[in-house]
């Protein structure tokens, strides 16, 4: 099958790789009607997570028609249409008991790597590392499902491919987000960064109760996508210091709550640390770059709530946590628990609440996913969201 592939820093390319296969009695096969590129799979491309292998098969958004069944399965059948979530879950151990479902014990087949980098070990993700499972991503023809009997959910004949696909990662995300946040009635809410992730937390924000908005960012088209299509009010880190406009838009005061859906690649050219974090980072000096981490926390109002969705994957320099607490901030992270949003978050699709579809701004085929991938990464052709349809 075709299949989108990691060989190494910012070499992605498109080849033929074996079809997967039934390995577990609850697998099932997928062939993938739609996939997308996530801005998470930009830390693959960069080189930011290790255990990467070269061959590796990338991409966890993804949906597809189910056409072969393990022998123990019985949710699903042949002909069925099922998103997927990005993150495996077992549903029996401790913490999927508690819905907890990215903390999976049983999920991540590498987990004593994992257990050795972060002292306890998350659940496997979808084409996202060996330290996470080793498992094959779906920006593929073909995606095998482990545990399928507990993350898919059948897709409604009356909803798009693509207005289900984002509920494999990206509403979720952007969801448990606003969710972490802690938004009362009326709360004024600060959201760092408009990709993906970002655009469905400024939606998610108004959905829990926010009374004002404030999304930052540095790419005009999605500022704009921001301002027209999320109702939020739009701050240039490049035009203004951005502690010095909240400060001047909340009566000194700060945000409520700020989420910070950069993670660990902010833009270089934000400031001079975000520079050096760079610098660091290039001389093996340091892994991430949290200088809207930092931001945040000096932003953020008294007793207020940082939100983490930006995936972070290493050690973190001169982040201010004496601010932290002595502010009382309350902090609030991790991948996100997707199969405790599919079911409600499909039920806002089907009423019309929301079209996910408005994030798309490019559509195309897999042989243009490794071009794809450099514009997305480069903020280019006014690319923010890559769906590709393998067939």
């Amino acid at each position: 099958m075709k299949a989108l592939t990691w060989h190494g820093k910012g070499d992605i390319r498109c080849e033929m790789v074996d079809d997967p296969v039934i390995e577990q009695d609850d697998d099932v096969i997928i062939k993938v009607c739609a996939c997308a590129i996530c801005g998470s799979d930009l830390h693959l491309m960069d080189g930011y997570m290790p255990t990467m292998q070269s061959g590796d098969v990338l991409g966890h958004e993804s949906m597809g028609e189910v056409v072969e069944v393990g022998k123990g399965h019985s949710k699903f059948k042949v002909g069925d249409r099922v998103v997927v979530p990005f993150n495996l879950a077992c549903g029996q151990c401790y913490f999927c008991q508690r819905q907890l479902y990215s903390l999976c014990d049983r999920s991540n087949r590498n987990a004593e790597v994992a257990i050795k980098a972060m002292g306890h070990s998350p659940s496997g993700l979808l084409g996202y590392s060996h330290m996470l499972g080793g498992y094959a991503g779906g920006q593929a023809e073909y995606l095998r499902v482990p545990y399928a009997s507990v993350g898919p959910i059948a897709v409604p004949d009356y909803l798009t491919d693509e207005q289900a696909l984002f509920l494999s990662d990206i509403f979720p995300t952007g969801f448990m987000a606003a969710e972490n946040a802690n938004i009362e009635s009326g709360d004024t809410v600060a959201i760092w960064g408009c990709g993906p992730v970002g655009q469905f937390a400024i939606q998610s924000a108004w959905m829990l109760g926010a009374g004002r908005v404030i999304a930052i960012d540095g790419v005009p088209e999605r500022l704009e996508m921001a301002r027209s299509h999320g109702r939020a009010e739009i701050l240039d880190f490049g035009e203004v210091d951005i502690y010095e406009a909240l400060m001047e838009m909340t009566d000194g005061r700060g945000p409520d709550s700020c989420i910070d859906c950069v993670g660990t690649e902010a833009a270089s050219g934000a400031s001079v640390d975000s520079a050096l974090d760079k610098v660091k980072a290039a001389l093996f000096m340091g892994t991430d770059r949290p200088h809207v981490l930092r931001q945040a926390i000096m932003c953020c109002r008294k007793g207020g709530t940082i939100s983490v969705p930006g995936v972070y994957v290493g050690l973190l320099d001169h982040v201010p946590f004496g601010a932290a607490m002595n502010k009382g901030l309350t902090f609030r992270m991790g991948q996100t628990h997707t199969h405790r949003y599919l079911e409600p978050l499909m039920r806002r699709v089907v009423e019309g609440e929301i079209d996910p579809t408005f994030v798309i701004t490019h559509r195309a085929d897999l042989e243009q996913g490794p071009e794809l991938y450099k514009k997305f990464r480069d903020k280019q052709d006014g690319c923010v969201k890559v769906v590709m349809k393998p067939w």
